[in-house]
This record gives structure tokens, C-alpha cells and sequence, in this order.
């Protein structure tokens, strides 16, 4: 293995150097575009339950996965911390209000703690009426702000006893128990919560936690875990949503739908064809693995075919991916009311195949390498580089990808540098100038339909125009 690796490695580096001078001088790098948001745009910010609460053991509330994951030993999270303080906003509520009071924003997105209101994961079995009044008031104190609450109902935070009884998303029976617990969110804050999100990121959610283990639960089911837990996750969603659309939102009016995340994959060579569908590979396998279930009732033709092929060339009778019924992928398709995105850096991708016999994974079946340039500025994490035109090539994406949904931007930002004891992000107001700048251009399709309504007209009056001219010439020679 070790000549393999190496050898990979010295690729890869003679691939580096060739990134930035490929798109040295481009001309969306050099200009700002200088303009306004229309009127009704939002600004708002976020957080999610387990990584801004604390008072992990209080009121009522049972254990998450995220709880057991950071108790169970070193190594696993960064410097050993926990969440059991974490900002301590249970207990913060109203400081927090102030502060976003002072930033002026339109919109707060939270999301719900699943075992602080059902501790242990199930409505049938107790509902902890102290998490309810947490949740309540909060909303309450927002909306005496003028401050719109956007409510997640998962944000990873699984209760532990479901993990424990039934394998988490590894079992089916998790779609019925969500829509349990979406259905008792609806019931309590609904009148008040008009914009739900049933799942934020949840490719990181199932790639993370099922196949590397880097996150909760742990589990290292390589190139199964994580395609079986998305299949349930998408399932919940849709449980979700048609549980909101038949029973609750002819009183509630509200919307609901899911946020994803995507990284932008943009081809080391442009003129490559095997690196434009590598490309795009990595976009399905990224963003498609999810929308396309919800906005066209079925995983990208991309995934079933690569997964299915690696699959049968592993010995296996069927494709590692599952699959959805006739029945499944009508009741999936059009469960959106809008496309929540996240996105933060951006990828260049080659193709690579990967040899069946190294295995069954998630990253050898997109048969792709994620590439970055080294021009990039670093923000501190070892993932994360701001490439502001990448924000933009994603958007478009999912505009034209997926029949131009409404699409709010549900997470965007960097990461602190370094410690500092004063203020001190200056990169930070880079990189989230640059993000916005590229959300401010004016899309790709608008420039499309003008290129269509006044180009086009423009060159047909045109050719009709010189036909005319040489049609006089012509008679004039014949006379």
C-alpha cells in the first residue's frame, strides 16, 4: 500500500501548481459588483440546540448522541470539550435577545434539542413539558423583537435511547418516530413558527456519523451505514412534511423544508471531459444525494449507477444503495416547500478511479480527488478556504438543477483564525464580504434570458437586414 500512497501523493502535488494558473486573471475574481439587496431580503443568523444550550442533564432532558460521543473517551472532539456548558443559553435567553437586537437582524434560526422535549426519543413514552416552556418563551421573546423565528427540528442531537433500541437511522422505524416528534413541534410552536426545517446538513450527518465515525454515533460502516441512514433520513423528511401539509398548514400557513449543505466542485481542467463529469459527479453525490429524491423522486442516475457497478464488482447481489418503491418516490417527490443551502469553500476535482477490491466507501465510489489552491486563504480549519466564486457557481446549480425553488442560505461563515483576546476578524469580514458579493450578482440565468430576449432578436434583425442588402446588390448586377 505504502508505493501506492506515495505515489498518489506526488500526483496530486504535480496537480496543485497547474490550479491557479488555470484560473489566473478570470475576470468574476477581479471585479466587485457594487449594488443592493431588493427590498424583503432578510438577514439573519443561527445556531443549533446541542452546540449552544448546555444544561445537558437539566429539566428534564435525556442524553443525546452527541452527549455519550463526547463522554466516551479522548481523541474524539477537539482539546476532549463537551457541550454540557457549551454558551450556556438555556439559561441565556434573554442576553441573547439583546444581542440580536443589537445586530439588527430579521431572522434567528435555532434548532429544537429532540431529547429535551421527548427525552427518551419517543411521544408516546413522555414529553418533558419543561423543554416545551424552554422552546416557548424563546419564541415568545423573538417575536416581542420583531425577530421571525426559523425552527430546525434536527440538528444531528439524536436521543441516545433511540440509538441504543434500534441502531438510529440504521432503522426504518426512525421516519415514523420523527414524524412523532415534527408532529408534537407543530402542535406546540406552530402557531407561532411559520419556516421549518426538518434536517440541516444531513449528508454530513450520515457520511460522518455511519461511515467515518468522526461524529455521532461513531459507527464505521463503510460504504453501507451512511447510504441506509440518508434512505431513512429522506424518508423522515418526507413523514414530515406530509404530516404538516395534511394536517397542520391549512391552519398554521407555514413552510417547510430541508436544509443542505455542498461544497462547490469545480473541474481541474475545463476542457477535460473526464474532469467536467467528475464535477458533476461530486455535485450529485454532494448536493443531488438528497434534493434530487425530494425534487424528482429518485437518487441521481449518477449514484445509482457508479454505487450499483462497484457494488456487483464486490460480489454483491444488489447495489449498496437503496432503493425506493414506485410508491416511495411519488410520496417523496415535491416534499419542499423551499431548498435551504449551506455552503462554505470550494473543491477542484479530477478524475481517480479507485479499484474495486480497496473496498467498499463512499469517497472510492464518486471515483473522483478533491483538490484545493494553494492560493486559497487558509481560514484556520484544515477544510475551510474562501473561494468566493464558487458561492455563486452553486447557487445557479441548484436554481436550474432543481426548477428554481425558492433558496434560503441557511449557513455561510468562517471559522476563528486563532485566539485572540480583543476583536480581531478581519478574515472573517473578508471572507463573508466576498460570499455576499457573489450572492449580490445578478444570476447566471437572468443573464441567460437576457442574452435570449435581446442578443438573439438582435442577430436575427441583423442577418435579415445584410440578406436584404445583398439581395438589392445581386438584382442590381442581374439589371
Amino acid at each position: 500500500m505504502k508505493p501506492v500512497r506515495v505515489a498518489t501523493l506526488l500526483w496530486m502535488l504535480l496537480l496543485v501548481p497547474r490550479l491557479g494558473a488555470a484560473r489566473k486573471g478570470s475576470p468574476e475574481e477581479a471585479s466587485f459588483y457594487y449594488g443592493s439587496f431588493p427590498l424583503g431580503f432578510s438577514w439573519g443568523v443561527g445556531s443549533s440546540a446541542y452546540q449552544t444550550e448546555g444544561a445537558w442533564d437539566q429539566d428534564g432532558k435525556g442524553p443525546s448522541i452527541w452527549d455519550v460521543f463526547t463522554h466516551s473517551g479522548k481523541g474524539k472532539v477537539l482539546g476532549n470539550e463537551t457541550a454540557d456548558v457549551a454558551c450556556d443559553s438555556y439559561y441565556k435567553v434573554q442576553e441573547d435577545i439583546i444581542l440580536l437586537r443589537e445586530l439588527h437582524v430579521n431572522h434567528y434560526r435555532f434548532s429544537l434539542s429532540w431529547p429535551r422535549l421527548l427525552p427518551t426519543g419517543i411521544r408516546a413514552e413522555q414529553v418533558n413539558k419543561k423543554g416545551i416552556k424552554f422552546y416557548s418563551e424563546l419564541i415568545d421573546a423573538l417575536l416581542s423583537s420583531n425577530i421571525t423565528p426559523i425552527v430546525t427540528l434536527h440538528h444531528w442531537d439524536l436521543p441516545q435511547l433511540l440509538q441504543v433500541k434500534y441502531g438510529g437511522w440504521q432503522n426504518v422505524s426512525m421516519a415514523n418516530y420523527f414524524r412523532d416528534y415534527a408532529n408534537l413541534c407543530f402542535e406546540a410552536f406552530g402557531d407561532r413558527v411559520k419556516h421549518w426545517i426538518t434536517f440541516s446538513d444531513p449528508r454530513a450527518m450520515a457520511e460522518k456519523g455511519y461511515e467515518t465515525g468522526h461524529h455521532a454515533p461513531g459507527l464505521k460502516l463503510r460504504g453501507t451505514g451512511l447510504y441506509k441512514a440518508a434512505h431513512h433520513i429522506i424518508k423522515a423528511h418526507a413523514e414530515a412534511w406530509h404530516s404538516y401539509n395534511t394536517t397542520w398548514r391549512s391552519k398554521q400557513q407555514g413552510l417547510v423544508g430541508i436544509s443542505l449543505n455542498c461544497d462547490w466542485g469545480e473541474p481541474v481542467d475545463i476542457s477535460n471531459p473526464k474532469d467536467l463529469e467528475a464535477a458533476e459527479r461530486y455535485l450529485q453525490f454532494c448536493l443531488g444525494w438528497f434534493a434530487n429524491p425530494i425534487y424528482a423522486g429518485d437518487y441521481p442516475q449518477v449514484m445509482k449507477d457508479y454505487i450499483g457497478r462497484k457494488s456487483a464488482e464486490q460480489g454483491l447481489e444488489m447495489s449498496r444503495l437503496p432503493v425506493f418503491s414506485l410508491q416511495e418516490k411519488s410520496y417523496i417527490k415535491g416534499t419542499s416547500d423551499f431548498l435551504g443551502l449551506g455552503h462554505f469553500t470550494t473543491r477542484y476535482i479530477t478524475e481517480r478511479n479507485y479499484p474495486f477490491r480497496q473496498g467498499p466507501s463512499y469517497q472510492n465510489d464518486r471515483d473522483l480527488i478533491e483538490l484545493v489552491d494553494p492560493n486559497w486563504p487558509d481560514l484556520g480549519s484544515k477544510w475551510l478556504y474562501s473561494v468566493p466564486w464558487g458561492f455563486r457557481r452553486l447557487l445557479n446549480f441548484a436554481q436550474t438543477q432543481y426548477g428554481d425553488p425558492p433558496i434560503y442560505v441557511m449557513e455561510n461563515g468562517a471559522s476563528q483564525k486563532f485566539h485572540c483576546n480583543q476583536l480581531c476578524d478581519e478574515w472573517r469580514i473578508q471572507y463573508l464580504k466576498g460570499y455576499i458579493n457573489e450572492m449580490l450578482k445578478e444570476p447566471l440565468l437572468s443573464h441567460m434570458q437576457m442574452v435570449t430576449e435581446i442578443v438573439v432578436p438582435t442577430v436575427c434583425s441583423l442577418c435579415v437586414l445584410i440578406t436584404a442588402v445583398l439581395l438589392m446588390l445581386l438584382l442590381r448586377r442581374q439589371s
